[in-house]
């Protein structure tokens, strides 16, 4: 009887710490997002202080400069959740990005906008990769797509909240200032909830591995090794993940996927603003239509690819890109029409049909191909692909692209990256993780 007490309440323990890191890892993503938001909400103000100039030339330069920082930082930040682990990377992370986002509130010259941004983007990029790092100690393979399709919507709620948050809180201040101060606030409360609240695997609690715990044979890189010699935080293990050959392709999509989303990011607030006349309040709350549109699709693509496609991540990543394509090569007709509702429902439909195959493929997907041992790394060197790729949708290419042609080429250019994308994932549609040709799951 004493046994049997004993392991229900060890399994009451896993589960309690499985929930317990979900919501922390889940709240510090979304929470990264208050303090990236920020400043393409006050862009609307900026542009109309008269004690700053600051045209759109130099508002692409600022993000560039962000993209460029955090582009280099997803494959350092990836690297160093493997060998350093999360909770080290992440602390530090986000704590500077509360300093960060205090230091732009209260900056007034183009090029300290340009500087602390470009910080920021350093901040930004220990984020992503170790936190995907930290569910997979929890969460295992089979359960993965569905898992995190409700982990990823971090990212999108993350984005819904902050940037209208952002907005109002330079409208009831009637200062811009306040988008910077008022978010820095929250993602310092975040970081204090994470201080108390994370651990970064079961041992570290005292539990056994989640494959044991679900009785899964554990995913290795080379079908021919068997997990003992992929040790953890070897330069091994990791020069394995950035060789492989899934891996590559997953950061060529993901390059090719990133600009339209952080086109939208950067740039729909005023896109909005011209096309409708609305201020930075109401831009930000329709923005949020394509925010809207992104947990669905995420949680979209994870049950579909556990629940129909049997844990294979490429087929509705591929279906989804497509359909997104389309979409992109409407908007700007549909868009003319000026129609709040309309306008709203484009930015439903491209934040669903983009953030399916972008959790798949920067989250889910990197995690199984990059196995737990190396997923940060995975996750760092996609994300870096993917952020290369959002120099030209959030930087200053697609600031010069607008000026010089207009907005309806620029969603016509990430129409046809999008296209690529699903190409190159066409030929790996049952692509799976590899498994130990000999182990019995130890």
């Amino acid at each position: 009887m004493s046994d049997a007490n004993s392991a229900h309440t060890k399994i009451a323990k896993y589960e309690f710490w499985r929930k317990r890191v979900f919501i922390m890892t889940w709240l510090s993503y979304a929470g990264f997002y208050f303090t990236r938001k920020a400043f393409s909400v006050a862009k609307i103000g900026l542009q109309n202080d008269p004690d700053i100039l600051m045209d759109k030339f130099s508002m692409g330069a600022i993000d560039q400069a962000y993209l460029i920082a955090y582009a280099c930082g997803q494959l350092l930040w990836g690297i160093s959740g493997d060998k350093l682990g999360t909770r080290r990377v992440i602390l530090v992370g986000m704590l500077v990005s509360v300093v960060v986002g205090f230091c732009m509130g209260l900056s007034s010259v183009t090029l300290a906008f340009g500087i602390f941004f470009c910080i920021q983007g350093l901040c930004q990029s220990t984020g992503w990769a170790p936190l995907t790092k930290n569910i997979s100690y929890f969460y295992s393979q089979k359960e993965r797509g569905v898992a995190m399709g409700w982990w990823c919507t971090n990212y999108a709620v993350g984005g819904m909240l902050a940037t209208p948050f952002a907005g109002y809180m330079a409208d009831y201040f009637t200062d811009w200032r306040y988008s910077f101060f008022a978010s820095s606030i929250v993602l310092l409360i975040v970081w204090l909830l994470f201080v108390f609240w994370q651990r970064n695997r079961p041992k570290d609690v005292g539990l056994f591995s989640i494959e044991e715990y679900h009785g899964e044979k554990e995913a290795v890189l080379d079908s021919h090794e068997k997990p003992e010699e992929e040790p953890e935080g070897s330069w091994k293990t990791i020069i394995e993940v950035l060789k492989n050959p899934m891996i590559l392709r997953l950061g060529l999509v993901y390059l090719c996927m990133k600009p339209t989303r952080y086109a939208i990011l950067f740039w729909i607030p005023l896109y909005l603003s011209e096309r409708l006349g609305t201020g930075m309040g109401e831009s930000g709350l329709i923005s949020v239509a394509f925010e809207f549109g992104g947990p669905l699709g995420v949680l979209f693509g994870g049950y579909m690819s556990d629940k129909v496609f049997n844990s294979r991540r490429m087929p509705i990543s591929v279906i989804c890109l497509f359909c997104l394509a389309g979409v992109l090569f409407i908007f700007e007709p549909l868009a003319l029409l000026k129609s709040k509702l309309i306008i709203g429902a484009l930015l439903f439909a491209v934040g669903f049909f983009l953030y399916v195959p972008d959790s798949l493929v920067s989250g889910t997907a990197a995690i199984d191909f990059g196995t737990k041992k190396g997923a940060s790394t995975a996750a760092g060197f996609i994300n870096c692909c993917g952020s290369v790729g959002a120099i030209f949708g959030g930087g200053q290419a697609a600031a010069w692209v607008m000026e010089t042609w207009g907005w309806n080429t620029l969603f016509i250019i990430l129409g046809i990256l999008v296209c690529i994308g699903g190409l190159v994932l066409i030929p790996k549609w049952n692509a799976v993780p590899a498994a130990p040709e000999n182990n019995n799951g130890k």
